[in-house]
This record gives structure tokens, C-alpha cells and sequence, in this order.
């Protein structure tokens, strides 16, 4: 978690943001990039280790398309920190579907990977998981239960918290303890599926 200095100057720039021309919008951006990329590095740090070793994109690639693509909605309304982090953990997903999508193109199914929840829930370092199967199950969820989808999403995706999560989706920490249970244990029986 980051200093709460950080965090106030995180949120004063993401504020100053909103609704400002675009040269007072560049100087906030330009600001915030070195603020908030440790953070941005450690998540996608997490996602990778959640990935094949041969793995093409690189984290800092993956740094640099999330914080543009964030800060690129301008219909986004980003409050605070952790809003940032909330949305940068979708579009950090969204990243690593597209690309995997685009190699399992060129490689077809023969080389997908089945994966386990233990998997995804506590991944060891180095394995294999098959993102794209890990996005069509969540967006299988999300049409069932959308709030479980984006706890699997923050926590997973995002590396955010119980509670980071919880301020994220405006909900109590007891309401996203209970959606990550029901979440894994439903992702449990959807990812055994042959």
C-alpha cells in the first residue's frame, strides 16, 4: 500500500483531471505517471508471475498500454487511488486477453492449457494459465452475478485488497469476502470443465 502522501497527491492529480483543458490535463498526467508506477509495475509484476515463463509482452509494456488506455477514457470518472487501481486491474485484464487472443490465433487451441482454481486462486510462480479461459469464465460469471466477476477481477487481476476492493465497488468488506468464496468455488466448477 502505498505512503498516504502518495495517495493524496495520486488522488489531487486524478481530481485535477476532470473537467480541466488539455494542457492543465497533460502537466496532471505527466505528474501522476511516476506516482503511481511502482504500484502499476508490482500488479502487473503479479499478473505475469501468474503467466508462462515464454511469455511475449513484457510487464513494463504492460504498465505503459494500462495506464494510457485508463487515462485515455475521459468518459471514466476517477475519483480517488483507488478507483485508479480498480479500472487499471480491468484494463491490465483486457491487455493480457487481447494478446493472448492474438497468439492463440497464430497457435490455435492444440496448445491450450487446462488450469485448476488452485491455480488461479494461488498460482506457483512460473505456471502456465490460460488467460483467455480465465476471461471466458469470468464473463460467464459477470452476466450471472456482475459484482462476484469484478471481485475476482480486483483481487485477481488487480491484486487489490478485501478492503481495497470493498472501497472500489462501495460495498462492505464482509460483502466481498462473501462474493470471493462464492466466486472461487463457482470458478472452481466452471475451470474443471473439459
Amino acid at each position: 500500500m502505498a505512503e498516504s502522501g502518495k495517495v493524496s497527491e495520486a488522488t489531487r492529480l486524478l481530481r485535477s483531471v476532470r473537467g480541466e483543458s488539455f494542457g492543465s490535463q497533460a502537466a496532471a498526467l505527466e505528474e501522476l505517471f511516476p506516482i503511481v508506477y511502482d504500484e502499476l509495475r508490482d500488479l502487473a509484476a503479479a499478473c505475469f508471475r501468474r503467466e508462462r515463463v515464454s511469455h511475449t509482452l513484457q510487464p513494463t509494456a504492460l504498465v505503459h498500454e494500462a495506464f494510457l488506455r485508463v487515462v485515455d477514457q475521459s468518459a471514466v470518472n476517477l475519483e480517488d487511488r483507488s478507483h485508479f487501481f480498480g479500472l487499471a486491474s480491468r484494463v491490465m485484464r483486457q491487455v493480457l486477453v487481447d494478446h493472448a487472443r492474438r497468439q492463440n490465433a497464430v497457435k490455435r487451441k492444440k496448445d491450450r492449457v487446462q488450469m485448476t482454481l488452485d491455480r488461479v486462486v494461488h498460482p506457483s510462480a512460473g505456471s502456465d494459465i490460460d488467460v483467455e479461459a480465465l476471461h471466458d469464465a469470468l464473463e460467464k460469471l459477470a452476466e450471472m452475478d456482475e459484482r462476484k466477476s469484478r471481485v475476482v477481477e480486483l483481487r485477481f487481476f488487480g491484486g487489490l485488497t478485501v478492503e481495497e476492493a470493498a472501497v472500489v465497488l462501495g460495498v462492505s468488506k464482509r460483502s466481498v469476502e462473501a462474493d470471493w468464496f462464492l466466486a472461487r468455488a463457482w470458478l472452481r466448477g466452471e475451470l474443471a470443465k473439459p
